[in-house]
């Protein structure tokens, strides 16, 4: 079984975690870059939680079992010690948040339960404050000590991001390799890859095949999986001010009525109030 040939990137090392690590002193970090369009950031990870948006442009992270698209108006949180990966899909000014954790806490809530939904990988809102509070943390490298406004400002930060609306998207991925090369090619180009059918004649096996894995792997069936791509898509779109009509046209939907009602069922929102 193979898959198209994934679209070769720019590959970059990390900045260097450690020039930006986050103490109990200085309890949020913040670190600013700028990233063109197809540069891919080779796969790292933290011993602390991070939260990452951009301030302009969109990037897809990819981390743990999931794949996250990043605009302006959304943040990824990924937690301690989860591998991940940056794709830039636009030029973007990348703005990642580093935050001090000890092992009673395991995200920016201060609640330790095991349910925490900050021991996973997850999307939530960025809103016009948390926006403007990151934006005033400093940037600098190497070791600080925190000023009183930081303090302020880094508990601002955290208030804020502990009442930051979770957002129903993400794509999540396979650990087996064959199927995860063909979920990589769908998800760079999802309007190549229409139905199940199309997908096994690229992949070299049959439909019964492929379906078997996404349920086994991803306990959804392909079409599911491809409407989240969709969204996904749909959401880097709509970031570029693009019109929710040729949004629609461009992902294949016969008319934006479809869309909407595509968006509407899977999001529980219409299109201009979930884009927007």
């Amino acid at each position: 079984m193979s898959a198209a040939t994934p679209r070769r990137h720019t590959s970059l090392p990390p900045v260097d975690p450690q020039r930006y690590a986050p103490t109990a002193d200085y309890p949020v970090r913040a670190k600013a870059r700028r990233l063109a369009a197809d540069t891919h950031i080779e796969p790292h990870s933290h011993p602390w939680g991070q939260l990452a948006f951009s301030v302009t442009g969109v990037v897809r992270m990819t981390a743990g079992r999931g794949t996250y698209i990043v605009p302006p108006s959304r943040a990824v949180w990924i937690p301690p010690q989860v591998e991940h990966v940056v794709t830039v899909v636009e030029d973007a000014e990348l703005r990642t948040l580093y935050l001090h954790q000890d092992d009673r806490h395991c995200g920016p809530e201060t609640d330790p339960a095991p349910d925490s939904p900050w021991r996973d990988c997850r999307v939530v809102e960025v809103s016009s404050l948390l926006r403007e509070l990151v934006m005033h943390l400093s940037v600098e490298a190497g070791p600080l000590h925190s000023t009183e406004r930081e303090r302020h400002l880094s508990a601002l930060v955290l208030d804020e991001l502990r009442h930051a609306l979770p957002v129903p998207i993400g794509v999540d991925l396979p650990q087996d390799k064959r199927l995860r090369a063909l979920c990589e090619a769908v998800l760079d180009d999802p309007t190549r890859w229409s139905t199940l059918e199309t997908c096994a004649r690229n992949a070299g096996a049959s439909p019964r095949t492929v379906a078997r894995l996404f349920r086994s792997e991803l306990g959804t069936t392909f079409l599911q999986w491809r409407q989240q791509v969709l969204l996904a898509k749909a959401l880097s779109m709509a970031a570029r001010k693009i019109p929710m009509a040729v949004i629609s046209a461009e992902l294949g939907y016969a008319s934006a009525s479809a869309f909407t009602a595509m968006v509407t069922r899977s999001v529980g929102a219409p299109p201009s109030r979930f884009f927007s």
